[in-house]
């Protein structure tokens, strides 16, 4: 038994050896089969490269991907022409204002690492639109690339707006701000059919939006979102127009944690961060 196992091991061998030097001989063996060249990159991935990869570490999807979005619903990718458009708003606005203030390396260090781009609206069953999604903290989607027009203040508003609210997200997700304390505000108002109240009514019930009634974690970053695509003035006059003296009261005590969370927690004067954001929004629409 044993010589029979020897006497199969020894053809094996020998059949190896034949295969080996049949690859040899064609020059096959350890060819990779990978194509390793660098591909041409366009004018768009250049901008691309140079202005959010190199600069802030954020890589940009725009091209269509179906294992990156919700493939039940009705999304398409952006029209390739709208794209650097919408990147270059995004830059001035968003980048540019918390770098500014925040120092060079501030986005580069806490941001997605990915920026993807839909290019129209994501309706939810509610009959809501999702303007955005921010994923763990590594990505953050913005949907209706196709229906922004950089020269228009309140289409402009409604789409940094998104990545305002989604951008808190992942500074909360990094430094916790404190959740039970901004909570007791308006502790009994918070309710998930935050659609059936209209942005005025909201108001008079202590929030800053109708979103920001789901809860206190959308609550917090729809205060940092209102605060950053207005003016300090014009966010001013938003509260000064409400009726209510106790709604003004807390949304005023919102606005304090807002500016506490952002002091402590990460260096930044939030009104300084509010000036130059309204700053660059006005010299993207001029």
């Amino acid at each position: 038994m044993i010589k029979i196992q020897r006497a199969i091991k020894a053809v094996l061998a020998v059949m190896l050896l034949i295969l080996i030097g049949s690859c040899d001989e064609d020059g096959s063996l350890g060819e990779s089969q990978l194509n390793t060249e660098t591909p041409d990159l366009s004018e768009l991935d250049k901008y691309i490269r140079s202005n959010y990869v190199d600069t802030y570490n954020i890589d940009v999807l725009y091209q269509w991907n179906e294992n990156v979005v919700d493939y039940n619903r009705f999304l398409f990718p952006p029209t390739e022409e709208q794209v650097q458009p919408v990147l270059e708003v995004v830059k001035k606005i968003w980048l540019d204002s918390y770098t500014e203030i925040g120092g060079e390396d501030f986005v580069k260090l806490v941001a997605p690492r990915q920026l993807l781009l839909v290019g129209g609206r994501n309706f939810n069953r509610s009959g809501t639109i999702l303007l955005g999604i921010a994923e763990g903290g590594k990505r953050i989607t913005l949907f209706e690339t196709d229906l922004v027009d950089v020269k228009d203040r309140g289409n402009i508003t409604r789409f940094i707006s998104t990545i305002q609210h989604e951008y808190t997200h992942i500074l909360n997700q990094t430094k916790p701000f404190d959740e039970q304390g901004f909570g007791r505000i308006t502790p009994t108002e918070y309710t998930a059919q935050w659609f059936n109240t209209s942005i005025a009514d909201a108001r008079e019930l202590g929030f800053v939006t109708d979103y920001a009634r789901n809860d206190v974690v959308e609550d917090f970053a729809e205060m940092v979102n209102i605060m950053l695509v207005n003016s300090n003035e014009e966010y001013n006059a938003i509260v000064d127009a409400i009726a209510n003296p106790q709604a003004r009261v807390d949304i005023r005590a919102k606005e304090a944690m807002v500016v506490e969370y952002f002091d402590t927690q990460w260096g930044i004067d939030f009104y300084e961060l509010q000036a130059v954001t309204a700053r660059n929004t006005q010299e993207v629409i001029n």
